[in-house]
């Protein structure tokens, strides 16, 4: 019996249940909030683990946003029809740069201003005087006198707004063409193309660098003798993992109703989890190659930063790191099946999203002074289970609200058709 071509339904916008994903997304942030400035007041190093948690939830935060970005710029420039369900999700989460911007406020305020969370802030002007008060070691003093002309509090804020200005200005116009492609009554295909691919084109490149400086300086920066050529891509990949995993987690819920139901077929959905096995290799890839070019070059100026997330319990947690980030998500999606069953990839996505938590844990409280090479539990230390929650809940809160302003499906794709065709028996 010949299958018939579907059709879209009259109504697309994002269905009443997104609604009640908002308000448990708010639930969620004021308990988790509440919790965390409870654990502020009671643990006598509280206020900096709480300020330390903050960065961890902003970078996460800041990785769904501009990761967002990315990948709709790189959809773009790649073309395909999973671009045509991926695409509403990821314009989204780039309109959230506002709240991002709100979430690094108190980084750039506290971590420069108050020289909570920078060694190279708080000793910026006499490096080699905190070194013969014993304040610092002659190998911080030395790099952040010969880095002061990068690491230092004007650079700090010029870099950090000209790339949330740069940011804002690529959000504005991916999402501002989108609305008018999909008004446009002729539709000019070929001048869409070209006009989305030249922004896109230089975009990736333009964000893979601004990555990069923000990368150095919000989190490398934490460990002032670090330093790493590959840092930058090792975050891009990183976000492009996380991402991919909330879009097909946010597709999986929305399949539930009209009129994601009608174009989410099974074919797509597993190219989106080939996809991520893609991603889940090449992180491992830059990870490990990162740390096997380390550890057999074994220089002194290298190798204490491994040793500060190896030593003192931390192996656990990057065991853990590689299980979560790596050996869970790679057995998983070697399955053809599993990437053709809604409930079990949206259990692997949920797995890949906790690991980039995970994994930017590992990255950033092994920097500081009394947690390096020796992790050991404090209530301080749970701060780290609370303040992320209760951002990355926010975020997903008005993530949320965005996905609820525009229609789920952009009508003017060239691939709407042949999304809209019944597929084959043997797909």
């Amino acid at each position: 019996m010949a299958q018939h071509a579907k059709t879209l339904p009259h109504d697309l916008g994002a269905p009443e249940f997104v609604d009640r994903w908002r308000a448990r997304a708010l639930v969620i942030g004021a308990i988790f909030g509440a919790l965390g400035i409870i654990l502020g007041f009671l643990a006598g190093d509280g206020w900096n683990h709480f300020l330390r948690a903050w960065l961890h939830g902003t970078m996460i935060s800041f990785g769904f946003c501009c990761g967002g970005m990315a990948l709709l710029m790189t959809q773009y420039l790649s073309g395909g029809k999973w671009g045509l369900l991926v695409r509403r999700p990821l314009e989204a989460m780039t309109r959230t740069l506002p709240l991002v911007f709100l979430y690094f406020l108190p980084v750039g305020i506290f971590g420069m201003s108050f020289k909570q969370l920078y060694l190279w802030s708080r000793y910026n002007t006499d490096p080699w005087g905190a070194w013969k008060q014993h304040l610092i070691s002659a190998t911080q003093a030395h790099s952040i006198y010969f880095k002061h002309p990068l690491l230092n509090p004007v650079t700090f804020w010029c870099v950090s707004i000209f790339c949330f200005a740069s940011w804002w200005l690529y959000t504005h116009l991916l999402n501002k063409w989108s609305l008018q492609r999909d008004a446009d009554t002729a539709p000019n295909v070929p001048y869409w193309q070209v006009k989305f691919e030249n922004l896109s084109g230089f975009g990736v490149v333009f964000y893979t660098l601004t990555l990069t400086a923000v990368s150095i300086y919000w989190v490398m920066s934490l460990d002032v003798t670090w330093y790493s050529t590959v840092y930058g891509l090792q975050f891009l990949v990183g976000q492009a993992y996380g991402v991919l995993a909330l879009v097909i987690l946010t597709l999986i819920g929305l399949s539930k109703a009209e009129p994601i139901k009608t174009i989410m077929r099974i074919t797509e959905q597993h190219d989106l989890g080939k996809l991520c096995f893609a991603f889940v290799m090449l992180n491992i890839y830059l990870a490990f190659a990162a740390f096997l070019i380390i550890w057999s070059g074994n220089s002194p100026e290298e190798i204490p930063w491994y040793l500060d997330r190896v030593r003192g319990n931390w192996g656990v947690v990057a065991t853990l790191d590689v299980v979560f980030h790596w050996l869970i998500p790679f057995t998983l999606l070697l399955s053809r099946d599993l990437k053709r069953i809604k409930g079990r990839l949206a259990v692997c996505c949920c797995v890949m999203i906790f690991a980039r938590c995970w994994d930017m844990f590992w990255l950033i409280e092994p920097n500081f002074k009394d947690a390096a090479r020796n992790l050991h539990f404090s209530i301080g230390i749970l701060e780290y289970l609370t303040v992320p929650v209760a951002m990355i809940a926010f975020w997903m809160a008005y993530y949320f609200t965005n996905l609820k302003t525009r229609p789920l499906v952009a009508t003017n794709d060239p691939h709407l058709e042949e999304i809209l065709e019944p597929e084959h028996a043997h797909a």
